[in-house]
């Protein structure tokens, strides 16, 4: 029964399931076979998954650096890097000496530790969001049952490390990024909350791994629901926003204000600034695609034999995918167009899917559910974002004067 148990353990322990998982239980079990204490043991596994994870994603924002500038270079007709090694595939090294070797400029009128302490602050929550996403079927970092409270609450500390950053640097520039960030990301946190509201309803709970278990089956993704359709619009709208990304990149407005909150950092510094935005572009990617587009689920049940964490990065690539092409495609947005757009038509449509989520779960789905949902959802969403807005948005008769 043991030698058993044992061939059984050895085989999995090889398995492509296991495969992201397999430096942490090879180093469990040699700690184990060392005699090593069990509460030893359980530190030194969840070090290896947290380092496995760190690595996987510091690789994924190397190569997404590179894959973005070579975007947005083909649709602007250009090149991008290409001195770099072959393809200008070595452009992110190149980067990232640049970045180590460059000067490290404090001001003269900064708080000198919380200058320091900022662009820290700023890696850490995206890491630690990161870890509460279930990557695969048995790759699940970090399982808490409060999961999805855990990622926002976490998140949270991103607006507090924008602020810090932006006051700590004694200069107007930064301290107007920071505010712009600031009500950018409190608004638009309120759509993202909201629209996650009707996948805890339908999953009744809010562990990330038990929610992707509740999209299984074929197409049972919350996406191919009108409540799921619709709310998964607006989380997306909403990250983008949350993420400081084009047409919500407001807060780092180059013609505008410099570079807001890091107008004042360079070298290292202004690196992880970067680091933290694309690790957080990650962790809210992932968010979304374990809410409603099945996490690691594959699209139907014979498709089964991939292992689960390619399909999670296989979603994750093209979500990415779409933040680019929107960046490369989509012109930047007034301050007051963004916080109208989202107070008034995120937040209602983001409360619509609520209801409609609860009448859904009721209804059993079917023929019932869309009959009942899909006029709940269209027509508030024509009065609300239609009339509504029509009413409050300023007149039309905005004049510009330019020079002759």
């Amino acid at each position: 029964m043991n030698l058993l148990a044992s061939q059984t353990e050895e085989a999995s322990l090889w398995a492509l399931e296991w495969l992201p998982r397999l430096p942490q239980r090879l180093i469990e079990g040699w700690a184990t076979d060392l005699g090593t204490p069990d509460w030893l043991v359980t530190i030194l596994g969840v070090l290896v998954a947290a380092a496995t994870v760190v690595g996987v994603f510091l690789g994924g924002f190397a190569i997404l650096s590179l894959v973005e500038r070579k975007t947005l270079a083909r649709i602007q007709n250009r090149l991008g890097p290409n001195r770099a090694g072959w393809f200008g595939i070595l452009q992110p090294m190149a980067d990232g000496i640049k970045m180590l070797t460059k000067e490290d400029i404090v001001p003269t009128k900064a708080e000198w530790f919380l200058h320091l302490v900022a662009p820290i602050m700023i890696v850490i929550p995206a890491i630690l969001a990161l870890g509460v996403i279930p990557l695969g079927r048995e790759w699940v970092p970090v399982e808490l049952e409060l999961g999805l409270l855990f990622f926002f609450a976490v998140g949270a500390m991103t607006e507090l490390s924008v602020f810090i950053a932006g006051w700590a640097s004694g200069s107007k520039f930064p301290m107007l990024g920071a505010m712009r960030a600031i009500s950018q990301m409190v608004s638009y946190e309120l759509s993202l909350i909201l629209s996650s509201m009707g996948v805890i309803m339908m999953a009744g709970t809010l562990s990330l791994p038990a929610i992707v278990e509740n999209q299984g089956g074929a197409l049972g993704w919350n996406i191919f629901t009108p409540w799921g359709l619709v709310a998964g619009i607006v989380f997306f709208i909403a990250s983008i926003a949350e993420a400081n990304r084009c047409p919500f990149d407001l807060p780092e407005g180059e013609s505008e204000i410099v570079a807001g909150h890091m107008t004042e950092y360079s070298g290292f510094k202004y690196a992880l600034f970067f680091m933290g935005e694309y690790l957080g572009l990650f962790a809210i990617s992932g968010l979304g695609i374990t809410l409603f587009l099945g996490g690691w689920q594959a699209p139907f049940p014979f498709l089964d034999f991939i292992p689960s964490y390619i399909w999670f990065f296989s979603k994750l690539a093209v979500v990415i995918m779409m933040f680019l092409w929107i960046r490369g495609t989509f012109p930047r947005v007034r301050i007051d167009q963004l916080m109208r757009f989202g107070w008034l038509f995120l937040i209602p449509t983001a409360l619509l899917t609520i209801p409609a989520a609860a009448i859904w779960k009721f209804s059993d789905g079917g023929i019932l559910g869309w009959l009942y949902t899909v006029p709940l959802l269209l027509i508030p969403w024509v009065v609300v974002t239609v009339l509504y807005n029509r009413r409050l948005a300023p007149a039309n008769n905005r004049q510009y004067h330019f020079a002759e």
